[in-house]
């Protein structure tokens, strides 16, 4: 298998209001193919796509249930740490749900983390060890 990820799938209870979450908040636009019951976003090198966490989990054959901590989180990372701050200070006027703001962490960056409405983690963080090209993408 090539070292490849295309496509994260976000299981969701609502479709609508998850995506307006991701357009009000990040201004990220719903690609062409998106549809009623799932939103694509096109990020760099790899979609993000919002689809009913029941169908989601039916698809797979597994159970919808459970909550809590999902065991991973999606990361976003930026170029200083006074980028994260500002990210932060936007996420706050937006409402949204912060878990940790921004601190020095112990492998040498600088961090904080958030929920969107489904609860799924998100990190934010500026490390000096994993440089970005123009794109943000992550090089090295």
């Amino acid at each position: 298998m090539e070292p490849r990820i295309t496509l994260i799938t976000l299981g969701v209870q609502n479709v609508a209001t998850a995506t307006a979450f991701y357009e009000r908040v990040f201004q990220w636009q719903p690609t062409e193919a998106s549809q009623d019951g799932i939103t694509f976003f096109q990020l760099n090198g790899l979609q993000l796509a919002l689809f009913g966490r029941d169908a989601l989990a039916e698809d797979a054959h597994l159970s919808a249930r459970g909550s809590g901590f999902s065991g991973f989180s999606l990361a976003h990372n930026l170029r200083s740490e006074a980028e994260v701050d500002q990210l932060f200070t936007h996420l706050q006027t937006e409402g949204v749900a912060i878990t940790k703001m921004p601190e020095k962490v112990f492998w040498g960056g600088y961090s904080g983390y958030f929920q969107d409405l489904d609860g799924h983690l998100w990190e934010v963080a500026h490390n000096p060890f994993l440089p970005l090209d123009e794109q943000g993408n992550a090089v090295g």
